[in-house]
């Protein structure tokens, strides 16, 4: 059986950081701006990420991104690539064209390094037919039972979800999702996260009380709590969490320190009841970038070499 949660995990370390006019068109979570610093403080800032995760004895795989082709969003590989405990990667297909070339080689060949890489599923070949899945930001994968919890979006196509799914052996649970002006959520790893016990989501993003009572009713059925948030702590990145373990398979939850502050104690203590809470300082690549914690890591579950 697969398990929920790794303790490996993937991120890529930025060269050249900026806001992307790209993805701008359909992330509201992103806010233009620029200036020479936006790279250092980028930087700063997944370095200290990085530094808390090995603090906290998660095995990091840092891989630097290259200066050409230029790649503002490469600081978030969750989206263009995930890794599957039987040996497959598989290769999305990305809205924006700038972020269709962060699938570069280099990077699956530092992780075949230590890991064993069976088969390459790529399903960045839907881009030229204008149909898109951003990897584990377009879906919230539950590994353990097998299911693809996805919002519907220009990012997310239904066909797609249903194609990994096929693929993959996993079962497809789509919904609808929408900010506070009515526009649909681009990445569902925003307004949710699916843990081992536990589930945070945002249920008043979803309009449609029969989707809500569906999605309601699978994660329960699955024994998990779930931990609502507001529409407000969405917007402030409290979905963009991840679940992982370290080297002693003890888990934590990992996320930003402004998704941190805009907690509850009531939601903390039922979180804490679960794992300890990491957080880190993300202002910069929050508000440049639209994303967060979870967006910065892919989680790697692949064999590891002998």
């Amino acid at each position: 059986m697969t398990h929920q949660n790794t303790s490996h995990i993937l991120m890529i370390r930025p060269v050249r950081f900026a806001f992307n006019e790209q993805t701008a068109v359909n992330n509201a979570f992103q806010q233009p701006g620029s200036g020479s610093g936006l790279q250092e403080r980028a930087l700063q800032e997944f370095d200290g990420l990085a530094a808390l995760l090995r603090s906290h004895d998660v095995q990091v795989l840092v891989v630097d991104d290259t200066q050409e082709p230029h790649t503002p969003d490469s600081i978030f590989p969750n989206n263009w690539v995930s890794f599957h405990s039987n040996g497959t990667v598989c290769l999305y297909p990305m809205f924006a064209v700038n972020r269709r070339h962060e699938r570069k080689p280099h990077v699956i060949e530092r992780v075949r390094d230590s890991f064993k890489v069976r088969h390459i599923l790529d399903l960045s070949v839907h881009e030229k037919n204008g149909l898109f899945l951003e990897g584990t930001g377009s879906m919230v994968l539950d590994r353990a039972h097998r299911i693809a919890y996805a919002c519907l979006s220009a990012r997310t196509d239904r066909k797609m979800v249903e194609e990994f799914c096929r693929k993959m052996s996993y079962r497809a649970h789509c919904f609808h999702a929408s900010d506070p002006k009515g526009a649909p959520i681009y990445h569902t790893n925003v307004m949710m996260c699916v843990a081992k016990t536990f589930a945070v989501v945002c249920m008043e993003s979803i309009k449609n009380q029969a989707e809500k009572t569906a999605l309601s009713q699978s994660l329960a059925s699955l024994g998990k709590e779930i931990i609502e948030i507001s529409m407000e702590q969405m917007g402030r990145f409290a979905g963009n969490m991840l679940q992982v373990v370290n080297e002693r398979g003890e888990p934590l939850l990992i996320m930003s320190d402004q998704a941190f502050q805009s907690l509850t104690e009531d939601q903390i203590q039922r979180l804490e009841k679960y794992n300890p809470i990491i957080h880190a300082p993300l202002d910069t690549i929050e508000q440049y970038g639209g994303g967060s914690a979870r967006c910065m890591l892919a989680e790697i579950f692949l064999p590891l070499r002998g």
